[in-house]
């Protein structure tokens, strides 16, 4: 189901006062506000809360309410959906969030008593860098890109033909995604697959970008990543069947220190692991294809990975 929150979003900034209008929005979106905050922002409880909601309801938005006339994003949701929907087959309930964020996540995934959640917060999506709600100035037409991507994500995790570790870990929580706890629980080779599925998908779904912007980097860091291909190939075999939420803040996050992101005295280009994960995630899909590989074990698609080597 789609649900578009950019109106209420839009009356929020049309209250006398904004910020207890925000808090009603909050309030209100409870369900996918709340999961939102907690794992992309910070504790919705915490007393900063009310300062970053000051600093969003307080933003210019023309570089928004441009790009809403220009660009129908709905559609584009909509379009990505079923696509997805065919390609992956889905056998699941999922909810498509179209919303303006805080200036955290582009975009992101969520369960939520069990039902897996995809979500893009727009204020990135405008085509021009904004320093005051943090825009990344991406260009709409990549809506579709990251979407799929997050879709991706829920498929695997709520799907009842899924036998992801992450489907068992969300599910042993009540059916609800924390990314701090699956990234405690689920091993590196999980997350790091887990990665390179959805980007898979964003190709399929989405396909013309370049090449780099399918995994979040600059050109230069996707240089980089592949020029050290073979060394963070042979540095992350000690940890893929490791568990901890360090690893897959090395691996996966961006903002790490050097030191953080050092294995065997490698400084490991930040996010490397969502190439490293594409690439484990080849020689299944090509196998079995997208919607098999998708809700396949992380055991299952290195073991085809396994083969694949061995007879090239």
């Amino acid at each position: 189901m789609l649900i578009n929150l950019l109106p209420d979003f839009f009356s929020v900034l049309e209250s006398t006062d904004r910020l207890a209008a925000y808090q009603r929005y909050f309030d209100n979106h409870r369900n996918i506000l709340g999961p939102y905050w907690h794992n992309y922002v910070i504790d919705p409880d915490s007393p900063h809360f009310l300062d970053i909601a000051r600093a969003t309801v307080s933003a210019t938005r023309t570089d928004l309410t441009s790009m809403l006339d220009r660009a129908d994003v709905l559609s584009l949701a909509r379009t990505t959906e079923q696509k997805c929907r065919e390609m992956l087959a889905i056998d699941c309930d999922i909810d498509i969030v179209l919303m303006v964020g805080v200036g955290a996540a582009n975009a992101g995934e969520l369960v939520v008593d069990g039902r897996g959640i995809a979500f893009v917060c727009l204020e990135h999506f405008t085509g021009t860098t904004n320093a005051q709600t943090d825009g990344l100035g991406l260009d709409p037409e990549l809506i579709p890109l990251w979407l799929a991507h997050e879709i991706a994500h829920v498929v695997r995790y709520t799907s009842p033909t899924s036998r992801s570790d992450l489907r068992g870990v969300i599910a042993n929580a009540g059916g609800y995604y924390s990314y701090w706890d699956t990234g405690r629980q689920a091993t590196l080779r999980e997350l790091l697959i887990n990665e390179g599925l959805a980007i898979h998908v964003s190709r399929a779904i989405s396909p013309g970008h370049a090449a780099w912007e399918y995994f979040g980097y600059e050109r230069r860091q996707f240089a980089d990543v592949r020029q050290l291909e073979s060394v963070m190939s042979r540095a992350v075999q000690g940890d893929l069947d490791r568990a901890g939420l360090g690893l897959r803040l090395r691996y996966l996050s961006g903002g790490m220190s050097d030191e953080a992101r050092t294995v065997d005295r490698y400084v490991l280009p930040e996010r490397a692991g969502y190439y490293l994960g594409t690439r484990m995630c080849e020689a299944a899909i090509n196998a079995e294809g997208l919607a098999w590989a998708v809700r396949a074990g992380a055991a299952e698609i290195s073991s085809l990975a396994h083969s694949a080597a061995m007879t090239a």
